[in-house]
């Protein structure tokens, strides 16, 4: 519990109960001023912060809101358009605001009163936006039935062009046959004067004709221009509103890493200054506000720079050698009924189903065991800390970043075929090499090796058992994840939790993880208990969310850790526990952690332009299958069924992926023979080494070296034919 003062002097009481801040501040009454309503309301911010004070000004249809007032002139963070926006109220106090995307208010109120005020005005500001919006769409419809009659005319207009050409050359063919007669007398004097008179009505005609036709063109022109106009208009209203939301975002970017480059010079100058100042930190956004607990206390984390080169390679080492792709083929629209394939193999081992390419994406499970590394940045960060603490913080967030690759990944990847490799050189680039080999078929396991130049080494062997529930599908990564540093010699270990797929039968494909993780440092003892909240529809907590302690090997917590698996991780240095506050589950109590200002570790990056017909590939996983020279023949890149489902030809990788897991078959079973007059399975990985892991006890396949060497010298002799 801290005691903090406000602006207007009285103190405020607030409590951080593993993720949650009550905050009681006085709130004016909102104050209208002709069609402009603006006030003070509290918004929903984050799990560790809780609801915090806001201004919000309601104009001209929009409600945007601001940290301060004085923010108005310069800084907005969020604006709604409530035209299309949906009001709902909670409660007494409580009401929610959203557009039905990614913009969502969860508002309160300071009394009854006061919030009805506020609904009532969101409502009439609704109102009017809502028939300004129609009436420019009563516009838009009028433009549009203007040009459909103007089409219309013009194709009238094509149409008697046609007939008085048609009907032209008849009349001047009937009078030359009878011009041909060679009448004499009255008669003949009239041909003639009709022949002359119709002469000039050709003239004349085909002179209205020539006319007709350059309007027709000139018309047909104009018309596809004003309708392309048009919805250019359209289009870039719907962008305009987009990008002012997104300036906002920016600025509010631009602004903290302002702050923060300062604070962290005003630090490197004056080493013994005291803590941060007081003052409000700007919020790039509502997930980054936290509560200092303690305002005079120094900054709790040595964060390394991130211009930091690393000091034992030339800056040259840096450079990427080649340009990595940044698309692939689009993702083809096939349809398939996935319950006529699933509704034979509940209960069953999803590796024992015959798939077709139809539910994978274009990558296999060595790839995708290799998209571990995305933020390898973290383990070059851990890599550097002088504390075993605060590196368990960045070991922490490494284990949680590999899951937000898979938020949107419904894709099922390749089964790896037995002997499958997979390399991933980016030493050049990040400074680290990785190495997967499928070292098992039944059960199927891949064994990974990784290491990096700038000190740190990760290895891991996955077995993945699931189960079909019918609803669902249940994946569970079985096996040990190790990290360890060759500076500090720390060693770490932790498992993977629950993937679990909803919706295999009816409505959209989503995906959650659940479980819990303990990272150990077997070096000094410290510990990280991690847990995934499972998702439910009737809890208040935000959706995917992962909060941890880290503790020292005498069970002392040093720091919280909390976030979402699919977005971001943030630590808080611990200045005090104790028992106290809502009983938890099972009748325990909460512990209460005083602690300083949060910090980010961790913020997923975002998907590239166009990823959604990408099977939501990461710019990383984009460049997983790109061919490259000199790689393995057994390297997935070279997998004939996963490169022509890349390439959008399915009918053929299907046909293909049934050949490969033949002879796959034709292969185990010659084994099966062998292994049967040897008396023992006579199989043995080309680059991995069976045996007993000396840390977990486990029997696991460690990387036993050569595959590099081999690389530079273009040698693989010893790699079997299985493509």
């Amino acid at each position: 519990m801290v005691q903090q003062e406000s602006r207007s002097g009285v103190p405020q009481i607030c409590i951080f109960i593993l993720g949650g801040v009550m905050s009681e501040p006085k709130t004016p009454t909102p104050t209208p001023a002709g069609d402009t309503y603006k006030g003070w309301v509290f918004k929903w911010t984050n799990y560790i912060k809780g609801y915090q004070r806001r201004w919000f000004v309601l104009s001209n249809g929009l409600l945007s809101y601001y940290r301060t007032q004085a923010e108005m002139g310069h800084t907005c963070r969020g604006t709604i358009n409530l035209a299309t926006a949906t009001i709902t109220v909670d409660d007494a106090c409580n009401f929610v605001i959203s557009n039905g995307g990614a913009q969502t208010y969860h508002l309160k109120a300071s009394c009854e009163v006061e919030r009805q005020r506020w609904i009532t005005a969101l409502e009439l500001a609704k109102a009017k936006a809502a028939c300004m919006q129609a009436e420019s769409g009563s516009q838009n419809s009028e433009v549009q039935s203007a040009l459909r009659t103007l089409g219309s005319k013009v194709e009238d207009l094509s149409t008697c062009n046609d007939l008085i050409s048609k009907h032209g050359s008849a009349l001047q063919r009937s009078l030359s046959e009878l011009d041909s007669l060679r009448l004499t007398g009255e008669a003949g004097d009239k041909i003639r004067q009709v022949t002359e008179r119709a002469t000039l009505f050709r003239i004349t005609s085909n002179a209205m004709i020539n006319a007709c036709r350059d309007f027709l063109a000139l018309a047909q022109a104009h018309s596809k221009r004003w309708q392309k106009a048009l919805q250019a208009e359209r289009e870039q209203r719907v962008r305009l509103e987009e990008t002012l939301e997104q300036l906002a975002k920016q600025h509010n970017h631009l602004e903290r890493a302002f702050r923060g480059a300062a604070q962290v010079n005003a630090s490197a100058d004056n080493k013994s200054a005291a803590g941060p100042g007081k003052g409000e930190a700007s919020d790039e956004d509502d997930d980054n506000e936290f509560f200092d607990a303690m305002e005079e206390a120094p900054e709790f984390i040595t964060v390394p720079e991130p211009l930091a080169m690393n000091q034992e390679s030339p800056s040259l080492e840096l450079v990427p050698l080649k340009k990595r792709r940044t698309r692939i083929p689009d993702k083809p629209n096939y349809s398939l009924n996935l319950w006529s394939i699933m509704k034979n193999c509940i209960g069953k081992e999803l590796s024992k189903i015959p798939m077709p390419v139809n539910f994978n994406e274009p990558i296999s499970m060595l790839q995708r065991l290799s998209e571990d590394l995305e933020y390898h940045e973290l383990l070059d960060k851990a890599a550097k800390c002088q504390s075993s603490l605060e590196q368990m913080c960045y070991v922490a967030a490494f284990s949680v970043s590999s899951y937000s690759t898979t938020v949107h990944r419904t894709g099922k990847p390749f089964n790896p075929l037995l002997g499958e490799t997979y390399e991933l050189d980016r030493q050049r680039e990040s400074g680290y090499r990785s190495l997967c080999e499928q070292v098992s078929h039944h059960p199927p396991a891949a064994a990974h090796h990784a290491i990096s130049d700038r000190g740190w080494t990760l290895r891991q062997e996955i077995t993945v058992a699931s189960k079909f529930r019918g609803k669902y599908l249940s994946i569970m990564p079985l096996g040990t994840i190790h990290a360890s540093f060759e500076k500090s010699n720390n060693h770490y270990t932790w498992k993977k939790v629950t993937t679990t797929v909803h919706n295999i039968i009816v409505g959209k494909l989503w995906i959650d993880q659940s479980g819990e993780i303990d990272v150990v440092n077997h070096t000094t003892g410290d510990r990280c208990h991690l847990k995934f909240a499972p998702y439910s529809y009737f809890s208040r907590d935000i959706a995917r969310k992962v909060t941890g302690v880290v503790m020292d090997k005498d069970g002392k917590a040093h720091y919280v850790l909390s976030g979402t698996w699919d977005e971001k991780m943030e630590f808080s240095r611990v200045m005090q526990s104790s028992r106290g506050g809502e009983n938890g589950t099972e009748g325990k109590q909460k512990t209460v952690y005083q602690t300083l200002k949060a910090r980010e570790l961790w913020r997923r990056n975002p998907l590239p332009e166009g990823a959604e017909t990408m099977y939501y590939f990461t710019a990383l996983a984009l460049t997983l299958n790109e061919p490259e020279e000199g790689v393995a023949p057994t390297d997935s890149r070279r997998r004939p069924d996963q490169r022509l489902m890349e390439d959008g030809r399915w009918d053929e990788a299907n046909s293909e992926k049934q050949r490969l897991e033949e002879k796959q078959r034709s292969a185990r079973r010659e084994r099966e023979r062998e292994a049967a007059t040897a008396l023992h399975d006579n199989y043995q990985a080309l680059w991995f080494d069976r045996c007993v892991d000396q840390i977990t006890g486990e029997q696991v396949h460690i990387y036993k070296g050569g595959y590099w060497e081999e690389k530079e010298c273009g040698s693989w002799e010893g790699c079997p034919d299985i493509f």
